[in-house]
């Protein structure tokens, strides 16, 4: 992979005001299934080592395997797992991270600056890095680039206090993306998986709101095999960035539907 050819897809999607779909990773850890997501039709992976029991070498070969065939991946990092951690998953292939149960501007910001090479924030250099195909790349080059390009900021709102204090948290620079976290959401809100809820979606419309005020971008994740509401979250409150589904959804729903349907021939 080429300097020129490093793209992000999110950032090349919501540009053409193009939904941006990712496909989860929380189990399987043969990179062969970055091949099956791109296969399926999805833009960028959304790699789980928050809840799941992936290593950052696991995440890593995902997101090499990611980026030698043009799906873009991001990976979660667990809660308060230091900036330490950050930096290894992003020196890992990383092209963004995924920022769980963000709470204000101080958290936002934290998380800008373990993101970003200075000027912008403070991560700490090193050379051959998969985003440049582990060839020796000038120092410059690596910071505009992957500041600009390779470095996708993507918090999860998740928490009450994240709701009354979302608008600061918009309004941070570097800040690409505000992802409802829906179930934790629904549950600090007081109403567990009720997502049509009026509770939960007066929140999603206050997040959709400082989104479009301060010119992030809106993200659902928690919510799978639901139509009305995604579309709903997609056609009404612009969400351009979508979990859409994961691996293990995938693996249990579609082994579910083949026994049931061998069910059904068998009683027939």
């Amino acid at each position: 992979m080429t300097l020129h050819s490093l793209q992000n897809n999110l950032q090349t999607l919501v540009s053409k005001n193009i939904l941006c779909k990712a496909f989860g990773i929380r189990l399987v850890n043969n990179p062969a299934v970055v091949q099956l997501a791109k296969n399926g039709g999805f833009d960028a992976l959304f790699i789980d080592l928050e809840h799941s029991t992936l290593s950052i070498d696991d995440a890593s070969q995902h997101c090499t395997a990611a980026l030698q065939i043009g799906i873009t991946p991001f990976v979660r990092v667990p809660y308060q797992c230091g900036n330490g951690y950050v930096q290894r998953v992003l020196d890992g292939g990383a092209m963004g991270v995924v920022f769980p149960h963000i709470h204000n501007k101080v958290d936002a910001q934290a998380a800008v600056g373990i993101s970003k090479y200075p000027p912008q924030g403070h991560r700490s250099m090193t050379g051959q890095l998969p985003l440049f195909a582990l060839k020796p790349t000038p120092a410059a080059t690596i910071i505009d680039q992957t500041n600009a390009h390779g470095s996708s900021v993507i918090l999860m709102i998740e928490t009450k206090e994240s709701i009354e204090k979302v608008d600061e948290i918009a309004a941070i620079d570097g800040v690409d993306v505000l992802l409802i976290g829906s179930n934790d959401l629904a549950i600090e809100l007081g109403v567990p998986s009720q997502f049509q809820s009026k509770e939960f979606r007066s929140a999603l419309e206050a997040v959709s709101a400082a989104c479009k005020k301060h010119g992030k971008v809106f993200g659902l994740a928690g919510i799978y095999d639901a139509p009305e509401i995604q579309g709903w979250a997609i056609n009404t409150l612009g969400a351009r960035f979508i979990l859409a589904q994961q691996d293990s959804g995938v693996l249990a729903g579609g082994g579910k539907r083949c026994a049931d349907e061998l069910t059904r021939i068998t009683q027939s």
